[in-house]
């Protein structure tokens, strides 16, 4: 009765939702004439700043107030276009009464995209965790017997190489619990072990659009095609091996005992990952070939792991009933032990990132919303303008290890500034390492604080941030030099 009763309230929610669709009329996203106001010297532009500088001291705490960054961010969103709107509202002439509905909409579509691919790119992951897949990487590694030195150059390898694929912060994790595993009590090889691990993930991600939440943000903009990122891997190379070389030599080559640390993949795992890699293909292709959202490839990928879930839930239906009726497990399915009740795919979809993606949200609407003020404009004007595009760039790289490298390449991508594809490709470069000068500065570097509290802190990151810097340096010059023809403009 239960599950005929939530039936026909699903249905009824289903129909509803249709009905909205056709009873509301599509609303131009577009932003290009829309007539807007200057106010950067305004009550209300003064006001913004105040809410967003605070929200954001809140987020920074986020390990100390044990407050979940999207909150404040949300709530500041929340309020700043309500101020703008009230202002807008207020004009005389009708014809700024629309203008911070037509942007908050643009900012809404810019954000829809990125939440839509980044939910299926999450349930994949954690389809594959679920699967066993994580769990047999690291069983191997560390049963291996490898010394410590080998442990710390092949978590970085790995970590480098895994991070374009499957995103920095859940490789970062994931070779940071082999590190844990390996290191046990010598705390100093897992601090340094994970310091290199972060920056080799944030290297990783740098020269793909699926490495770093900013590369997929370029990529979606359209500034940088999914092929120009890959110039950037020898920079990437740099920016990880050279402090990676430094580090090494505090790495001593102890032969821990290796541990009998056993996991097998359940029945599926290396289909879903076909289907994530068939995925990210039809993802590529959908934005190169049919000049659609990439999204619509990462969607229409979801959409068939959905469909592979349900043939994975049937057959383990079918497996339970065989052993009730052995005897060996009770009859219903909500009898048998967690880990064999029948595979959900919607659980691997509640289990995605929704702190993470609702910041995303906050973080897109406060600096939507302080550009309608007119704040970016003359941010545009103060870095690109004055500075130059190549100091405003590496300037980038610094700011996002302070401040996180999200809003600011959002900032960046709403400023637009007339830039050539080498200067592109080095706000790319320099936005997704420069988060690793600081453990603060990327979420890879914040969740394997969170992992390995108390070993791996902000103040053993800093400890080796000159040579972090150097390898920022570096590879900023190689960049510089090696696609010297890109920078049509001058450099």
């Amino acid at each position: 009765m239960l599950k005929q009763l939530q039936s026909k309230r699903s249905l009824i929610t289903t129909l509803i939702f249709s009905l909205l669709l056709f009873a509301f009329p599509q609303i131009s996203f577009a932003s290009g004439d829309v007539k807007m106001l200057d106010l950067t010297a305004h009550w209300v532009g003064y006001a913004s700043i105040v809410i967003f500088v605070l929200a954001y001291i809140l987020v920074i705490a986020e390990e100390e107030i044990h407050m979940r960054k999207s909150k404040p961010v949300m709530v500041a969103a929340g309020i700043i276009w309500a101020m703008i709107a009230a202002i807008y509202a207020s004009q005389a002439d009708t014809a700024f009464h629309h203008t911070a509905e037509i942007m908050i909409r643009h900012n809404l579509l810019e954000y829809a995209e990125l939440l839509l691919f980044l939910l299926a790119a999450m349930t994949y992951i954690n389809t594959m965790g679920e699967r066993g897949v994580f769990d047999a990487l690291r069983s191997w590694l560390v049963n291996q017997g490898f010394t410590l030195r080998t442990i710390f150059w092949l978590t970085g390898v790995l970590a480098f190489f895994i991070s374009p694929i499957a995103d920095n912060l859940t490789t970062a994790l994931l070779m940071a619990t082999v590190a844990m595993a390996v290191g046990g009590d010598n705390h100093k090889f897992v601090a340094i072990a994970c310091i290199n691990i972060v920056v080799a993930a944030n290297a990783g991600g740098a020269f793909s659009p699926f490495g770093d939440i900013t590369t997929l943000m370029v990529w979606q903009k359209g500034v940088v095609d999914f092929q120009q990122f890959f110039v950037l891997f020898i920079p990437s190379v740099v920016n990880w091996i050279i402090p990676a070389v430094i580090m090494s030599f505090a790495v001593s080559n102890e032969q821990p005992k290796a541990l009998n640390e056993t996991a097998t993949m359940k029945k599926g795992a290396m289909v879903v990952v076909v289907l994530f890699l068939m995925t990210i293909t039809m993802a590529v292709c959908a934005h190169n070939f049919l000049h659609l959202p990439p999204v619509i490839g990462m969607m229409t990928g979801l959409g068939i792991l959905k469909l592979y879930g349900y043939m994975i839930k049937m057959q383990d239906k079918r497996t339970a009933e065989i052993l009730a009726n052995d005897g060996e497990t009770p009859l219903s399915v909500e009898g048998i032990e967690e880990h064999k009740k029948p595979f959900n795919i919607f659980q691997q979809l509640e289990r995605a990132e929704w702190d993470t993606l609702m910041f995303f949200y906050g973080i897109i609407l406060c600096v939507g919303g302080l550009g309608t003020i007119g704040y970016l404009t003359v941010g545009s004007q103060l870095m690109y303008g004055d500075l130059g595009a190549t100091n405003a760039n590496i300037l980038v790289g610094i700011l996002s290890a302070i401040i996180d490298n999200i809003p600011v390449m959002f900032a960046v991508l709403s400023m637009m500034p007339n830039m050539d594809m080498g200067q592109w490709l080095l706000v790319t470069l320099t936005a997704g390492v420069g988060g690793s000068l600081l453990s603060i500065g990327s979420a890879a570097g914040v969740a394997v604080m969170g992992q390995a509290r108390g070993i791996y802190t902000f103040m053993a990151h800093l400890k080796w941030i000159w040579a972090i810097a150097l390898g920022y340096a570096a590879s900023i010059w190689v960049h510089l030099w090696l696609n010297a023809d890109l920078f049509t403009n001058g450099i």
